[in-house]
C-alpha cells in the first residue's frame, strides 16, 4: 500500500501547476482518504521565531489546536525532541492534548529541512495501536519530499 501511495505522493509534489499549501493539503486528503487508520492528517510548523507550532493544512475534522507551545503534547514534544513519536494510547499519555474523544492514537514525524525541524506530520487515529515501523519510514518519506517545496 506505501509504495503505491508514494507514487501518488510524488507526483503531487511534482506538478508544477499547484502551489506548496495546495500540494500539502492534497498529500493530506491522500493519506486521510487512503489509509484506512490515518482519520486526521495535518502539519503543523514552527511559527516564525516563537516556540510554538502552528496548524498548516489538514485532513479530517477540524480542530481548536491550531497554536500548540513547544514541550505540549505530542506535537509540541516532538518539536523539542526531533524524534518521532508513536502513541499506542493516547489515554495513557500524562502530556496529552485531546483533540477528539475518539482519538485512540497518535503518530507524530518531525520534518526536517537543511538539518532544522521546522515542523510536523501528526496523524490521528480512532483506532488503538495501528501504527507500525512501516507507518514511520512512509511519514518520513512523505516529510522528506515536502521538504523539497518548502
Amino acid at each position: 500500500m506505501f509504495d503505491n501511495l508514494k507514487e501518488e505522493v510524488t507526483q503531487i509534489i511534482i506538478d508544477e501547476l499547484k502551489n506548496t499549501n495546495d500540494k500539502m493539503q492534497q498529500i493530506c486528503d491522500l493519506l486521510q482518504e487512503k489509509v484506512t487508520h490515518y482519520d486526521w492528517v495535518g502539519f503543523y510548523f514552527k511559527n516564525g521565531d516563537k516556540r510554538e507550532l502552528k496548524l498548516g493544512p489538514f485532513a479530517g475534522d477540524p480542530t481548536d489546536h491550531t497554536i500548540i507551545p513547544f514541550g505540549k503534547g505530542i506535537c509540541g514534544q516532538v518539536a523539542e525532541s526531533n524524534e518521532n513519536f508513536v502513541v499506542p494510547d493516547v489515554q495513557a499519555q500524562d502530556n496529552y492534548i485531546a483533540c477528539s474523544i475518539n482519538v485512540k492514537s497518535e503518530i507524530v514525524v518531525p520534518l526536517f529541512k537543511d538539518g532544522e525541524n521546522i515542523g510536523q506530520i501528526d496523524i490521528d487515529s480512532n483506532t488503538p495501536d495501528p501504527f507500525t515501523s512501516q507507518d514511520e519510514r512512509f511519514l518520513e518519506f512523505v516529510n522528506r519530499e515536502v521538504a523539497k517545496i518548502l
